[in-house]
């Protein structure tokens, strides 16, 4: 299997908001799509699920035009789209039928993933809380949960199910960690890692760098609705040399750094990130420290972070500390 998106462009009037986007997966794994907000990623994901009309290029699965009537293909939108006063239960096989999913295997696939995703309670409140009694002493069970009375957090996890329900082999996320807590975090990430141990493709969109480091093994980094940078992220991350210095030592050395003319980026009680020329310049700092009985506690020089190339593609001063 492979997909194939090959020169995707989108106007509005005069308005260019994607021009020329092309990649390809030829095997499973996860391929991101970055940029800032209103640079055309998620207008890329719409019209690879044809949900928007282009303006040209093709989305190609297995060599055939991508058609979700015949692909198996699960959407975490970044618009979360769930119907606030339909019972949960109801909308979660409704989504399965569309893809071709039984109503009997739809329930059976609810319930592995109700506990995967530990929202069992709202879609079996009396199989696992006590109910409660009514005027004349009679069990009054509690009524199906809607999606209105779910917070954020939760209705994220059903629409994450609703992605999975169908066993997609093409997964498509999009800022499918946004406004999750830590814990929930590493739950999605889990089952992210699942999906791609079992051989599926994945494509997300995300503004957590970290976490697309994490997964990602090519990306494409979109700004104003052009590709500004494109690869394998190692590949990416080695053409611009170790040149970030993590440096951590119990006094100021600021002169020291200076002294070989290197780059203070951030300072903190004597924890330095710097950006240096490369190894030599780096070598040179560190002898001279060592010369000078400076403690050393923490001497790391690295590539720098999918964060600082991000920011150094699109603009911007921020910086990463590590």
């Amino acid at each position: 299997m492979s997909l194939v998106v090959k020169n995707l462009s989108k106007k509005y009037g005069e308005k260019t908001v994607l021009e020329n986007l092309s990649f390809t997966m030829e095997k499973p794994g996860v391929y991101a799509l970055l940029g800032t907000n209103g640079a055309g990623k998620t207008t890329s994901i719409r019209m690879m699920l044809g949900m928007l009309s282009k303006n040209s290029g093709e989305v190609l699965w297995n060599d055939k035009p991508l058609d979700t009537a015949t692909c198996n293909v699960g959407y975490l939108a970044e618009e979360r789209g769930l119907y606030p006063k339909y019972t949960l239960m109801d909308q979660l096989i409704y989504f399965a039928g569309l893809r071709g999913v039984s109503k009997s295997e739809a329930k059976k696939r609810i319930k592995y993933w109700a506990k995967r995703l530990e929202v069992e309670e709202y879609l079996y409140p009396n199989a696992s809380t006590e109910e409660t009694k009514g005027k004349k002493g009679r069990k009054k069970p509690e009524k199906p949960k809607t999606a209105d009375q779910l917070s954020k957090g939760n209705q994220q996890k059903f629409q994450f199910m609703t992605a999975l329900i169908s066993d997609p082999e093409l997964l498509i996320l999009d800022e499918p960690l946004s406004g999750l807590d830590p814990v929930n975090t590493d739950l999605f990430k889990n089952i992210i890692r699942e999906e791609i141990a079992k051989g599926k493709y994945l494509i997300m969109s995300s503004h957590q760098m970290a976490t697309v480091e994490e997964f990602c093994t090519e990306i494409t980094i979109l700004d104003h609705s052009k590709v500004v940078l494109q690869g394998n992220l190692n590949e990416i991350k080695k053409s611009y040399g170790r040149v970030n210095l993590a440096l951590k030592v119990e006094q100021d050395i600021t002169s020291y750094i200076n002294a070989v003319g290197a780059e203070i980026v951030t300072e903190k009680e004597y924890e330095y990130q710097i950006k240096v020329t490369g190894e030599e310049q780096a070598n040179k700092l560190l002898g001279s420290l060592i010369q000078n009985n400076i403690s050393i506690i923490t001497f790391d020089l690295r590539e720098p972070s999918l964060h600082e190339i991000f920011v150094e593609k699109v603009g911007g001063d921020a910086h990463e500390t590590v």
